[in-house]
């Protein structure tokens, strides 16, 4: 009977007591401990992590036949089927293991929905773009602080932009203008349309919001249980609980309980979901609250009226104190939660929105709907927070990048305080475009009294600017890219002296090179965005607060001009707001599906869900939380049992999880490990972005803490590149970029033309198995093998990409 295997999909798994499963008990105190079940003589291991792209263990270890060693179907790791069987291993190959993660960022297709919350994602971002100064405690407390309060403020801003929607265009202006009720027949399900001509129940305003206000509150229920549901799948993971050990100087992923934020999350999910409800309270109290304070109004519904403002401006100081008074904890494995914070401060919340429905639903005789709820208030306190919450934030990630300069940090320290300002921009713009499509789809016949607010208005007529920037600025790039692929051309040709020259493979070769360049250009772009979003953002408030004004003579026909252009960039930019829904949820769906996508969309996706939910609940799960902890149990159960040593091989965004769980072992097992990356993106894109984390100390610290490390990397790969160990004094940590392709022009070796491979296919390359054989040679401490020179490439006196 052939032994219980997976061929293809992963889901059968051993028997219990076969080779290849992972129960074998540990041994007793003072016992040498048994070779692994099926592991080479000399127990070593390679443990294979692959990329965003996705893959199949069959791919990963070259064979039809694998067996599920551990795991679940959601990520596992996987094992040759020949690898289980006892004596069939070569004597001196490693066993080779492959994890495979994929599904934790893919799968359904619904999943694309997520990206409708980009900005929360962004935000999140931004807390670990920090400077990597460390002897400011103060100041780097003050940094998340700033963050997760500018992260509370786009939840009240997408919570009010659907109330705007819900509330004020559909149940306060349209619903109170005969002619527009009449003519969208969707609202008679309530009655409102026939109680606006004969005086029915719903003709009452504030009975119209209370009803409109399931909208909002249904938007943040599906986010508040979006965020339970994925915080108990990936959260719950506990990380390996470390005996005490001397900790070296490194990065803050090596500390006990960075990969576990439960009770942080729990704590901000509780006070963003009592904001978003106490948002739409406060929607649908203050019309009805204007109105009682009116002269001559109802002396009780005026008290009740202060009493429940009194009563809102407690609830939203209890969900700001929530935020202000906690961070993230990664000192110390945090198990405990705050149950009953986590329970009753929604729940009191809802409690404050029930009460205000009931006191918007009462008789007021003589209230109507007429003009527009006041919304340009509030959306402009929140768009004037945000900007000072943005400007305290780049004054103290100034402050810390004075402490501990960096000059390969994206730049110079403020890549927090922008990514920061985009998100808020991106809130404003999605909130602004969506307020005016509706409003233009509900305005059909003129008879929407007011619209929308003007904040919002003007807000909506910044994307077409926004859009001619990024225009411009992809012109100057491209024109950048063709000019160093012209200064490329002349470095291939000396690169292949002696071969027949083929111009269009040398133009095609320069053109990658110089496309993979692009990357590096992400500060730049990063930059004009945030300098253009800040002008508009400018522009819009001052446009909203002049609004109404009349000018005379040469300003009013100026101030016409203006106003037309204006008027055709907000018509404009609502339009751009749906196409850009579409667009979202098209992309998403595509990179979910096809793997080639996946790797084009999914860089800045996988980067923004690889960092815990530390400023933001509702942002999209981390699967660092779950595949970090099953790499480190891995390796940390494997090396406790059977002594032996492995090499841990990532690719790409499997090379920053490698390196992640590396720094969660302990310092002894950490010396058992030889670390192998190849298209990685470490120095490159988190280094520059994320210092704190992956700066220059911490990539040393790595570099001495493991056995040995190798990084190869090619000069036609967008994404990887070399990890810049500085002052290094052992063995160097960056092979030569590696030729690509492999072949110029047809060989004996390659009588076909050689693909150019990018940031794919690294294991093609014969300078991959010399360098794992070396490395697993110097992890051999008893067998002194000499490292073999690698072998001479003229590219290599033309540096590293980036």
């Amino acid at each position: 009977m052939e032994r219980a295997q997976n061929r293809s999909t992963g889901r059968q798994t051993n028997r219990p007591g076969e080779p290849g499963t992972d129960r074998a008990h540990r041994p007793a105190a003072g016992q040498p401990a048994p070779a692994d079940r099926g592991a080479a003589p000399r127990a070593e291991l390679e443990l294979l992590v692959h990329g965003v792209g996705g893959t199949t263990p069959e791919k990963m270890l070259g064979d039809p036949r694998t067996v599920r060693v551990t795991g679940d179907d959601t990520a596992a790791v996987f094992r040759r089927a020949v690898d289980t069987e006892p004596g069939k291993v070569p004597r001196g190959e490693p066993v080779r293991e492959a994890y495979v993660w994929c599904n934790l960022t893919s799968g359904d297709s619904s999943r694309a929905l997520w990206l409708l919350l980009l900005p929360f994602m962004v935000v999140n971002l931004a807390h670990w773009m920090r400077p990597a100064a460390t002897d400011r405690p103060r100041a780097v407390r003050l940094y998340g602080l700033l963050v997760r309060l500018t992260a509370l403020t786009l939840t009240v801003l997408l919570v009010a932009a659907a109330c705007e929607v819900a509330l004020d265009l559909v149940a306060w202006q349209c619903a109170g203008a005969p002619a527009c009720a009449r003519r969208h027949t969707w609202l008679t399900f309530s009655g409102v349309a026939a109680s606006v001509a004969d005086g029915g129940w719903w003709s009452l305003p504030g009975r119209r919001l209370a009803l409109a206000a399931l909208v909002p509150v249904a938007l943040t229920g599906l986010l508040w249980y979006l965020s339970r549901r994925t915080w108990s799948a990936y959260e719950s993971h506990r990380p390996m609980s470390r005996e005490p050990e001397p900790e070296t100087d490194g990065s803050a992923l090596a500390m006990p309980g960075f990969w576990y934020g439960r009770r942080l999350v729990a704590r901000l999910r509780a006070a963003h979901t009592a904001a978003g409800l106490l948002t739409v309270a406060a929607a649908v109290a203050t019309p009805a609250t204007r109105f009682d304070h009116r002269p001559g109004g109802s002396a009780a519904l005026n008290v009740l009226s202060w009493l429940l403002t009194a009563a809102l401006l407690a609830g939203a100081a209890a969900a700001v104190g929530v935020v202000c008074r906690r961070g993230r904890s990664e000192n110390t494995l945090d198990q405990a939660l705050d149950r009953h914070l986590v329970r009753r401060l929604p729940l009191g919340a809802l409690a404050l929105l029930l009460l205000t429905a009931l006191y918007a639903g009462w008789s007021r005789p003589g209230w109507h709907s007429t003009g527009r709820l006041p919304g340009d208030p509030a959306f402009g306190t929140l768009m004037l927070a945000q900007g000072l919450l943005v400007i305290a934030l780049a004054v103290v990630a100034r402050d810390l990048h004075r402490r501990a300069p960096d000059r390969r940090a994206g730049m110079r320290g403020l890549g927090g305080p922008a990514v920061a300002l985009l998100a808020c921009s991106l809130g404003g713009v999605m909130s602004g475009g969506v307020a005016q499509r509706v409003a233009g789809w509900l305005d059909g016949t003129g008879a929407l009294p007011a619209g929308p607010p003007v904040l919002l208005t003007w807000q909506a007529s910044t994307i077409p600017p926004v859009l001619a920037v990024l225009l411009l600025l992809g012109i100057r790039l491209g024109l950048g890219t063709a000019r160093l692929a012209r200064a490329e051309r002349a470095r291939i040709r000396h690169e292949h002296p002696g071969e027949p020259e083929d111009p269009g493979r040398t133009r095609t070769i320069a053109q990658v090179r110089a496309m993979a360049t692009l990357t590096d250009r992400a500060p730049l772009v990063v930059a004009v965005l945030t300098a253009t979003t800040l002008v508009l953002g400018a522009l819009a408030l001052a446009g909203a607060m002049t609004t109404g004004t009349t000018p005379d003579g040469a300003a009013h026909r100026t101030a016409d001009v203006l106003r037309a252009a204006a008027g055709t960039s907000q018509a404009l930019g609502s339009w751009l707001v749906g196409f850009g829904f579409l667009l979202f949820v098209t992309w998403g769906r595509r990179a979910y599906k096809d793997a080639s996508a996946r790797r084009t969309i999914g860089i800045l996706w996988d980067v923004g869900t690889f960092w815990p939910r530390a400023a933001h609940p509702f942002a999209p799960p981390c699967y660092a939380e779950r595949a970090v902890p099953d790499l480190t149990w891995r390796m940390a159960t494997w090396t406790q049992r059977t002594g032996g040593r492995l090499v841990l091989s990532g690719h790409s965004q499997g090379s920053v999880l490698a390196a992640a769980a590396a720094w969660q072992l302990t310092p002894s097992t950490r010396k058992r490990i030889a670390l192998l990356t190849y298209g990685s993106p470490l120095e490159r894109l988190y280094g520059r972005w994320f210092p704190a984390h992956f700066g220059p100390p911490a990539l040393a610290a790595l570099h001495r803490d493991v056995a040995c490390w190798r990084n190869l990397y090619r000069r036609t790969d967008p994404i990887g590149g070399p990890v810049r160990i500085p002052d290094d004094t052992s063995p160097e940590v960056d092979h030569g970029p590696l030729r690509d392709p492999l072949a110029y022009g047809r060989t004996a070796q390659h009588p076909l033309p050689a693909p150019i491979l990018g940031h794919s296919d690294y294991q093609a390359d014969p300078d991959f198995e010399r360098e794992r054989t070396c490395l697993l040679a110097r992890l051999r401490p008893e067998v002194p093998v000499q490292r073999p020179e690698p072998r001479p490439d003229p590219r290599d006196s033309a540096g590293g990409v980036g």
